[in-house]
């Protein structure tokens, strides 16, 4: 039986290479911006490129946070990448002070200007494991991974950070809290890897 998941559409997704990565898995992945069709998701991909107040905004337009807060209550499996992730805490510091869904407590910087580094960080980078389950079963303690970002999340409780990496400083790459599990990373574009994590979060 194909698995089924739906993508959150909220006009800053990069729904395309989610899509196309899901289905290659064999998942019966439905695509949608309606609160009406993904409330009803058997699990939720929350993708995201560009800012957090624009994120924010189109959610809250569409009555999606709202979605997205009763799936994570209902105990289904929910995976926010990049923007979909840092969405899941408090607030966030970029440009200004914007507020998050506030599921995950904690909040989102921007990287510290050191050594020369260019932000945003952008290309492979290897990431340390510190939860093995659920999302990175079977994989290297040490995996190389893709990222695309300018800021990250820092969380209140350490006992949700599932993975660190380091670029000038260590900083969070993924959580994982019970049926919740984000990556700042983007799993779609780190090969077998990344593939290797979705398939992971379609068996939840």
């Amino acid at each position: 039986m194909r698995k089924s998941v739906t993508v959150l559409d909220y006009d800053l997704g990069n729904i395309r290479s989610v899509t196309k990565a899901l289905e290659s898995l064999g998942a019966e992945v439905t695509v949608t911006n309606d609160p009406s069709v993904a409330q009803s998701a058997a699990r939720l991909v929350v993708p995201g490129v560009g800012a957090f107040g624009t994120g924010m905004r189109n959610l809250r337009a569409r009555g999606l946070d709202e979605v997205i807060q009763r799936i994570v209550e209902a105990g289904r499996p929910v995976l926010g990448i990049c923007l979909g992730l840092q969405m899941l805490f408090d607030f966030s510091e970029e440009l200004g002070h914007h507020q998050g869904l506030r599921i995950l407590r904690g909040w989102v910087t921007r990287f510290p200007v050191l050594n020369g580094l260019p932000i945003p960080h952008m290309g492979w980078n290897k990431i340390r494991i510190w939860q093995r389950e659920p999302l990175f079963r079977s994989l290297p303690d040490e995996p190389m991974v893709y990222f695309v970002h300018s800021y990250f999340p820092v969380p209140d409780e350490p006992s949700v950070i599932s993975a660190t990496s380091v670029y000038g400083v260590e900083f969070t790459c993924a959580v994982s809290h019970g049926n919740l599990h984000g990556t700042q990373f983007h799993p779609e574009k780190s090969s077998q890897v990344g593939l290797t994590i979705l398939k992971n979060f379609l068996s939840l």
